[in-house]
Protein backbone atom coordinates (compact mmCIF):
# COMPACT_ATOMS: atom_id res chain seq x y z
CA UNK A 1 0.00 0.00 0.00
CA UNK A 2 1.42 3.33 -0.97
CA UNK A 3 2.13 6.04 1.44
CA UNK A 4 -0.86 8.43 2.38
CA UNK A 5 -1.18 12.01 1.17
CA UNK A 6 -0.09 14.01 3.40
CA UNK A 7 -1.91 17.30 4.32
CA UNK A 8 -1.47 20.59 6.19
CA UNK A 9 -4.32 22.79 6.78
CA UNK A 10 -4.11 26.52 7.12
CA UNK A 11 -7.58 28.35 8.04
CA UNK A 12 -7.49 30.94 10.97
CA UNK A 13 -10.89 29.21 12.41
CA UNK A 14 -10.02 26.68 15.02
CA UNK A 15 -13.22 25.06 14.55
CA UNK A 16 -13.18 24.75 10.59
CA UNK A 17 -9.68 23.67 10.65
CA UNK A 18 -10.19 20.92 13.16
CA UNK A 19 -13.96 19.76 11.12
CA UNK A 20 -11.92 19.62 7.90
CA UNK A 21 -9.35 17.65 9.48
CA UNK A 22 -11.42 15.02 11.05
CA UNK A 23 -13.28 14.79 7.73
CA UNK A 24 -9.95 14.27 5.38
CA UNK A 25 -8.30 12.16 8.30
CA UNK A 26 -11.44 9.54 7.94
CA UNK A 27 -10.13 8.75 4.14
CA UNK A 28 -7.64 6.08 4.60
CA UNK A 29 -4.97 7.42 1.65
CA UNK A 30 -4.93 11.06 3.61
CA UNK A 31 -3.39 11.97 6.76
CA UNK A 32 -3.33 15.82 8.14
CA UNK A 33 0.00 16.39 9.09
CA UNK A 34 -0.06 19.83 10.13
CA UNK A 35 -2.72 22.57 11.48
CA UNK A 36 -1.95 26.70 11.19
CA UNK A 37 -4.34 29.82 11.76
CA UNK A 38 -1.70 32.28 9.65
CA UNK A 39 -0.92 32.61 5.74
CA UNK A 40 2.40 33.59 7.05
CA UNK A 41 3.18 29.99 9.02
CA UNK A 42 2.77 28.00 5.61
CA UNK A 43 6.20 27.62 4.40
CA UNK A 44 7.78 26.47 7.33
CA UNK A 45 4.49 24.31 8.61
CA UNK A 46 5.25 22.65 5.08
CA UNK A 47 8.94 22.07 5.07
CA UNK A 48 8.82 20.87 8.88
CA UNK A 49 6.06 18.39 7.91
CA UNK A 50 6.91 17.31 4.65
CA UNK A 51 3.09 18.25 3.29
CA UNK A 52 2.05 16.73 -0.35
CA UNK A 53 -1.25 19.47 -0.72
CA UNK A 54 -1.80 22.62 1.80
CA UNK A 55 -5.41 23.39 1.86
CA UNK A 56 -5.31 27.61 2.25
CA UNK A 57 -8.23 29.63 3.35
CA UNK A 58 -8.01 33.09 1.22
CA UNK A 59 -8.83 35.21 4.31
CA UNK A 60 -6.08 34.62 7.11
CA UNK A 61 -3.71 36.73 9.44
CA UNK A 62 -0.33 37.67 8.37
CA UNK A 63 -0.58 37.00 4.84
CA UNK A 64 -3.59 35.54 2.54
CA UNK A 65 -4.30 32.44 1.19
CA UNK A 66 -3.34 33.49 -2.18
CA UNK A 67 0.14 34.55 -1.26
CA UNK A 68 1.11 32.03 0.70
CA UNK A 69 0.29 29.54 -2.21
CA UNK A 70 2.64 32.64 -4.04
CA UNK A 71 5.36 31.23 -1.51
CA UNK A 72 4.97 27.80 -1.15
CA UNK A 73 5.67 27.72 -5.01
CA UNK A 74 9.24 29.27 -4.51
CA UNK A 75 10.30 28.13 -0.78
CA UNK A 76 8.37 24.76 -0.88
CA UNK A 77 7.78 23.17 -4.96
CA UNK A 78 7.08 19.94 -3.94
CA UNK A 79 3.82 21.12 -1.95
CA UNK A 80 1.04 21.35 -4.09
CA UNK A 81 -2.07 24.53 -2.86
CA UNK A 82 -5.30 23.86 -3.14
CA UNK A 83 -7.46 27.08 -2.05
CA UNK A 84 -10.57 26.04 0.27
CA UNK A 85 -12.74 29.36 0.91
CA UNK A 86 -15.81 30.91 2.01
CA UNK A 87 -15.55 33.34 -0.62
CA UNK A 88 -16.50 31.70 -4.43
CA UNK A 89 -15.30 35.18 -6.08
CA UNK A 90 -13.76 34.89 -9.38
CA UNK A 91 -11.15 37.29 -8.78
CA UNK A 92 -9.82 35.54 -5.91
CA UNK A 93 -9.90 32.42 -8.75
CA UNK A 94 -7.97 34.30 -11.22
CA UNK A 95 -5.24 35.70 -8.84
CA UNK A 96 -5.03 32.10 -7.00
CA UNK A 97 -4.36 30.44 -10.57
CA UNK A 98 -1.82 33.13 -11.25
CA UNK A 99 0.09 32.76 -7.82
CA UNK A 100 0.65 28.70 -8.89
CA UNK A 101 -1.96 27.06 -6.70
CA UNK A 102 -3.28 23.84 -8.43
CA UNK A 103 -6.99 24.00 -7.04
CA UNK A 104 -9.47 26.42 -5.68
CA UNK A 105 -12.72 25.11 -4.32
CA UNK A 106 -15.42 26.74 -1.66
CA UNK A 107 -15.95 24.92 1.37
CA UNK A 108 -19.47 24.22 1.03
CA UNK A 109 -18.23 21.14 -1.49
CA UNK A 110 -19.23 17.74 -0.11
CA UNK A 111 -16.41 16.08 1.65
CA UNK A 112 -16.08 13.30 -0.68
CA UNK A 113 -15.51 15.88 -3.67
CA UNK A 114 -13.01 17.98 -0.96
CA UNK A 115 -10.96 14.44 -0.61
CA UNK A 116 -10.84 13.45 -4.56
CA UNK A 117 -9.90 17.15 -5.50
CA UNK A 118 -6.95 16.64 -3.10
CA UNK A 119 -5.86 13.44 -4.36
CA UNK A 120 -6.25 15.18 -8.51
CA UNK A 121 -4.04 18.20 -6.91
CA UNK A 122 -1.39 15.64 -5.34
CA UNK A 123 -1.04 14.02 -8.95
CA UNK A 124 -0.14 16.78 -10.28
CA UNK A 125 -4.01 18.16 -12.10
CA UNK A 126 -5.88 21.16 -11.54
CA UNK A 127 -8.80 21.14 -9.81
CA UNK A 128 -11.57 24.17 -10.25
CA UNK A 129 -14.95 24.82 -8.99
CA UNK A 130 -16.59 24.50 -12.32
CA UNK A 131 -19.14 27.59 -11.72
CA UNK A 132 -17.14 29.52 -10.50
CA UNK A 133 -14.27 29.13 -12.96
CA UNK A 134 -17.15 29.91 -15.53
CA UNK A 135 -18.02 32.90 -13.61
CA UNK A 136 -14.53 34.19 -13.84
CA UNK A 137 -14.87 33.44 -17.74
CA UNK A 138 -17.42 35.87 -17.67
CA UNK A 139 -16.62 38.37 -15.83
CA UNK A 140 -12.78 38.80 -17.16
CA UNK A 141 -10.23 40.07 -15.33
CA UNK A 142 -9.52 42.74 -12.99
CA UNK A 143 -9.16 45.97 -14.75
CA UNK A 144 -7.18 47.96 -12.22
CA UNK A 145 -3.35 47.84 -12.21
CA UNK A 146 -1.03 46.60 -9.57
CA UNK A 147 -0.44 49.71 -8.12
CA UNK A 148 -4.49 50.78 -8.38
CA UNK A 149 -5.14 47.20 -6.79
CA UNK A 150 -2.79 48.44 -3.90
CA UNK A 151 -4.03 52.04 -3.28
CA UNK A 152 -7.34 51.21 -2.82
CA UNK A 153 -6.33 48.23 -0.65
CA UNK A 154 -4.97 50.81 1.45
CA UNK A 155 -7.76 53.19 1.21
CA UNK A 156 -9.89 50.43 2.42
CA UNK A 157 -8.53 50.96 5.96
CA UNK A 158 -10.11 54.55 6.06
CA UNK A 159 -7.13 56.85 5.74
CA UNK A 160 -6.67 60.24 4.58
CA UNK A 161 -5.14 60.80 1.10
CA UNK A 162 -2.06 61.74 2.79
CA UNK A 163 -2.04 59.04 5.10
CA UNK A 164 -1.91 56.46 1.76
CA UNK A 165 0.61 58.49 0.43
CA UNK A 166 2.99 58.01 3.56
CA UNK A 167 1.92 54.43 3.25
CA UNK A 168 2.49 53.62 -0.21
CA UNK A 169 5.36 56.39 -0.10
CA UNK A 170 3.56 58.24 -2.86
CA UNK A 171 2.88 61.47 -3.24
CA UNK A 172 -0.24 62.43 -2.68
CA UNK A 173 -1.35 63.71 -5.92
CA UNK A 174 0.18 60.14 -7.64
CA UNK A 175 -2.56 58.67 -5.00
CA UNK A 176 -5.71 60.74 -5.89
CA UNK A 177 -4.14 60.40 -9.89
CA UNK A 178 -4.76 56.30 -8.83
CA UNK A 179 -7.72 56.56 -6.74
CA UNK A 180 -9.84 58.40 -9.46
CA UNK A 181 -8.62 56.04 -12.23
CA UNK A 182 -9.57 53.01 -9.98
CA UNK A 183 -13.26 54.61 -9.44
CA UNK A 184 -13.84 55.76 -12.99
CA UNK A 185 -12.47 51.50 -13.86
CA UNK A 186 -14.61 50.02 -11.38
CA UNK A 187 -17.71 52.54 -12.26
CA UNK A 188 -18.08 53.58 -8.49
CA UNK A 189 -19.83 56.48 -6.95
CA UNK A 190 -16.25 57.57 -4.84
CA UNK A 191 -13.55 55.65 -3.40
CA UNK A 192 -15.33 53.73 -0.43
CA UNK A 193 -17.97 52.50 -3.20
CA UNK A 194 -14.91 51.68 -5.44
CA UNK A 195 -13.55 49.86 -2.70
CA UNK A 196 -16.83 47.12 -1.76
CA UNK A 197 -16.50 47.04 -5.54
CA UNK A 198 -13.19 45.80 -6.38
CA UNK A 199 -13.51 43.49 -2.30
CA UNK A 200 -16.58 41.81 -3.90
CA UNK A 201 -15.17 40.82 -7.22
CA UNK A 202 -12.03 39.65 -5.57
CA UNK A 203 -9.47 42.04 -6.99
CA UNK A 204 -8.02 43.52 -4.17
Amino acid sequence: MSAPIRLLLADDQALVRGALAALLDLEPDLEVVAQVGRGDEVVDAARASGADVALLDVEMPGQDGIQAASALRTAVPTCRSLIVTTFGRPGYLRRAMEAGASGFVVKDTPSGQLADAVRRVAAGLRVVDPALAAESLASGASPLTAREAEVLAVAAGGGTIADIAHTLHLSEGTVRNHLSSAIGKTAARNRSDAVAIATRQGWL
